[in-house]
């Protein structure tokens, strides 16, 4: 399966889990989310997100010098960021646990327990 268009929608939550623990720089965050197992995740589209989110208040961000480079912009998580984290865990879950049974069962028949994507309570 091609997990481009799958990574696109999943990028914001994994770049917030990615520092939800640890700060880190653009490259770290990337290899990061490679060793998690999103090896089709591109340095471009990280880059785009961690300004996105970081415009959006949800990460804070500051330059640690380098002896052997360039500096280096770290990207570490707020309260903001991790309301949204938090918010996307609840939507996640219940996005997985649909298509789980969807995929399970093939039946669109929703059980009782699993919320509807987007519905309110």
């Amino acid at each position: 399966m091609d997990t481009t268009q799958l990574l696109k929608g999943v990028l914001d939550v994994a770049v917030l889990a990615a520092v939800q623990h640890e700060d880190g720089y653009g490259y770290d965050i990337v290899r990061r989310l490679r060793g998690a197992g999103l090896g089709d995740v591109g340095e471009a589209s990280v880059y785009g997100t961690l300004r996105r989110l970081y415009g959006a208040g949800a990460l804070t961000s500051y330059v640690v010098p380098s002896d052997g480079g360039p500096h280096r912009k770290y990207y570490g998580i707020n309260e903001e960021g991790r309301k949204m984290l938090d918010e996307q865990r609840v939507s996640w879950t219940a996005f997985a646990n649909t298509m789980t049974g969807l995929l399970a069962t093939g039946t669109t028949e929703k059980p009782a327990a699993v919320k509807t994507i987007g519905a309110r309570a």
